[in-house]
């Protein structure tokens, strides 16, 4: 069992640095007191949409969508309405009016009303026009950032589930050999009541059947804590038992070359493609940091009536077209544009790292996936002469030849076998994982990866 959770973590590579919050999740409602069957499909399913990756990638797309709509208001009219009714009382002196004859110094109190619509629009603004086009690959990256994190939580969950079908079927062969224990020791206590063997193999063989015991005591713990964890990064309720409907896969799967499944990856590996999307952005930012150094040209304009009443009121306006010609902005314009600049040099520098990381995690999983092949082959070959072995020793030690010490060994070596086989069956179905993972398709085809394996 360490075994198969050193693989775990070992193929955790192509989760992001945040693959923390992919172990978690939102549950979104009650356990229903019945036991739940749960396929690896469904398990899916529910972690597509409980699970916290997913969700906070959803309020991230969101955000980057409400970030694009504010960078496109400042290239679209702004306009408003405005009413004002007022008394007002002037003091003429206070303004240096003081030598009229015959006028008081102070006029009022009289009354304001002015009603007015104001409106503005952006005539020519590069800085702003390069902002929304960076702000709609935002948008777009934030979308494939999503995707991606769809894809890792269908990883994660497949992942966890093939370990929990994994501790499954460990328990069903240390069983199987508790049972043998069981039987192998009954017979050894007849045979020495029948004067037969000596005591020391009734001990043998009763220290064989409590050995079996821990290891089925083990292999049931082992497997309901994965299934917590399984229900944990899909969002079951704490109190919610399941069965896992599907068991361990064993079919092969049809390989794919590596220039085959690299081109492959550079298509359909959403975080490459919002890397891409994000480096693009961030060419266009510069480009509007640039920008800053160029003229804009504006339209404001007013409409309304003034006086002082509602019902003595005349209409007035204004109308003009400003150019704003930048001169000295104190060196702001060009620490924007270093800013820029380097976030650029960091964004091509991430998607080169990516683009050679993607060529790794295939070559590396394929290698897994080579190697995993031929351990099961071996696997399956060592647990049927280990039955062999055991089959012989007991036909041994039943017609009295020996002891029961051959059975004892005989009966380790089986058990070493099994532990083997299943956790070889588990690298191979994690390392076909791991390679979609790599090719970009987990959620895609994980309803066909394992199609038609039950329990």
């Amino acid at each position: 069992m360490k075994y198969a959770a050193s693989l775990l973590l070992a193929c955790m590579m192509p989760v992001s640095a945040q693959q923390a919050a992919y172990f978690g999740s939102v549950p979104a409602e009650e356990a229903t007191g019945a036991v739940l069957d749960l396929t690896l499909n469904d398990a899916v399913a529910r972690g597509l949409k409980h699970n916290l990756g997913t969700v906070l990638a959803g309020e991230d797309r969101t955000t980057a969508r409400a970030q694009r709509i504010v960078a496109v208001s400042q290239l679209l009219p702004n306009i408003n309405a405005r009413v004002l009714e007022s008394s007002q009382q002037i003091n003429l002196a206070a303004f240096g009016f003081t030598s009229f004859p015959g006028i008081a110094p102070i006029v009022g109190p009289f009354g304001l009303f002015d009603a007015r619509g104001t409106a503005s629009q952006t005539i020519l603004n590069l800085r702003a026009l390069h902002g929304v086009k960076a702000s709609t690959q935002l948008q777009k990256a934030a979308d494939l950032s999503y995707q991606d994190s769809r894809d890792i939580v269908a990883f994660v969950v497949t992942q966890l589930y093939l370990q929990a079908a994994a501790s499954s079927s460990r328990i069903e062969t240390t069983q199987a050999q508790l049972a043998v224990a069981e039987s192998l020791f009954q017979q050894a206590t007849d045979q020495k009541k029948a004067g037969v063997v000596p005591g020391i193999d009734v001990l043998r063989a009763q220290v064989q059947v409590q050995a079996e015991r821990h290891r089925v005591i083990a292999a049931k713990n082992d497997f309901e804590k994965n299934k917590l964890n399984l229900g944990r990064v899909i969002g079951l309720p704490e109190a919610q038992e399941i069965r896992l409907a599907d068991g361990m896969p064993q079919s092969a799967q049809p390989a794919l070359t590596f220039d085959e499944a690299l081109a492959k990856a550079y298509e359909s590996r959403a975080d490459y493609q919002s890397l891409a999307a994000r480096v693009r952005a961030a060419e266009l930012n510069l480009k509007a940091a640039r920008a800053g150094y160029l003229p804009t040209v504006g339209f404001a304009g007013d409409y309304g009536t003034i006086g002082p009443s509602p019902v003595n009121m005349h209409g007035t306006f204004t109308a003009g077209v400003a150019v704003n010609i930048p001169i000295f902005q104190g060196n702001r314009v060009k620490g924007e544009v270093l800013q820029a600049d380097a976030e650029l040099v960091k964004q091509r520098a991430q998607l080169d790292e990516v683009r050679g990381r993607i060529a790794f995690e295939i070559r590396s999983s394929q290698l897994d996936l080579k190697a995993a092949a031929e351990q099961v082959d071996v696997s399956k070959a060592a647990v049927g002469l280990a039955k062999q072995q055991e089959e012989q020793a007991r036909d041994r030690f039943a017609a009295g030849v020996t002891n029961n010490l051959e059975v004892v060994q005989a009966q380790e070596s089986l058990a070493a076998a099994n532990d083997s086989l299943i956790a070889s069956l588990f690298a191979y179905n994690l390392a076909r994982v791991q390679l979609e993972r790599a090719i970009g398709g987990v959620e895609k085809n994980i309803g066909t990866l394992f199609q038609g394996v039950k329990r």
